[in-house]
Order: C-alpha cells, then structure tokens, then sequence
C-alpha cells in the first residue's frame, strides 16, 4: 500500500512538472540575445550615464547608431598607457564613420588628479568619462584593465578585449567589424 502512495505521489509531481515547464516556455520562437542588457558578445550593451571632468555628462544611449568602443582604463595601469595612443590615431582615422571612443576611467580605482595629465599628455581627443563610484566597471563586470567593448551600431556588442595593450591590426579589425 505504502509503495502505491509513493507511485501516485511521484506521478502527481512529475505531471505538476511538466505542467509548470508548458507554462512557462517561451514559445516566442526567438533568443533573447541581443534584446537584453548584458555585457557579453551579443547582447545589449548596458547604458550608463557618466560625468566627463568638465562635469558634463555623457550616456551610452547618446550615441546609438555610432560604433562605439568603451574602454575601461586607468592612469596607473602600464598596458592602458601603452594602448591609448594607437586608440586616439584609430579614433582619429575612423571618426568620420561614424565610430568614436568612450573611455571610462576607473576613477574608483585611480587618482583622480592624475586623470587630466593623463588626458593631455597623450592628446586624447575623445570623450573622458569618468567612474567615479564604480557602477560601469560594475555593471560590465570589469575584471581586468583595460577592457575594451566594441558595440556595433544598433548597440550590441560584437566583441570584447581583456587585457592589452591592443595592437593596431587587432584594434583596426574590430572596429571596422562594428563600422560594418
């Protein structure tokens, strides 16, 4: 008797089971990638609004329809120094197709008074924005500086570099790749 009990006990959670998957499958017929925010290859890059050191304030948003590369930096780290130049010279070379930079220090992790120097020392011509309470490296789960995402014009991120210094050809072939 006692075995019949369970029998019927397994079969009622197995049939409460398959209902709750019917229930809740997406019958949409299509991913969610590239639809929801998320800072992976793929998918939507997250927006953010951050204050430049004129204490403007820029968002991601702002420049939908542009190629964009944000690239997560600070002053102190020796591959973002390394790198800075060639991303001004490719910014230079590509802006008038529509791509531009958003470097975001992690003025978290940085010395803010350092970031200006920084800035003209190397002649950096794109927009500077600075992280102050870590929400962006938050939000794209920073783990490594730099890091670089390149989002393609309709806002999804087509590619994204841990670590560097990037070199020119690799920089060229994925900006080109999110001009496409």
């Amino acid at each position: 008797m006692q075995l019949n009990r369970r029998r019927i006990l397994y079969g009622i959670v197995l049939l409460a089971g398959l209902v709750w998957i019917f229930a809740s499958a997406d019958r949409g017929g299509a991913s969610t990638q590239g639809r929801l925010p998320a800072p992976r290859k793929g998918f939507l890059a997250p927006d953010f609004a951050l204050k430049q050191p004129d204490g403007s304030t820029v968002t991601l948003s702002q420049f939908r329809g542009q190629a964009v590369m944000v690239n997560l930096w600070a002053t102190w780290c020796a591959p973002c120094r390394a790198e800075m130049p060639i991303i001004e010279e490719m910014y230079q070379a590509y802006r008038d197709q529509g791509f531009t930079v958003l470097a975001v220090n992690a003025t978290r992790q940085d010395e803010p008074l350092a970031i200006v120097p920084f800035v003209n020392e190397f002649g950096l011509s794109f927009p500077i924005l600075l992280d102050e309470t870590g929400e962006v490296a938050d939000l794209y789960e920073l783990r490594s500086l730099p890091t670089s995402f390149f989002i393609d014009r309709s806002g999804v991120i087509a590619e994204v570099v841990i670590g560097g210094p990037m070199s020119e050809a690799l920089l060229r072939s994925r900006i080109e790749g999110i001009l496409k």
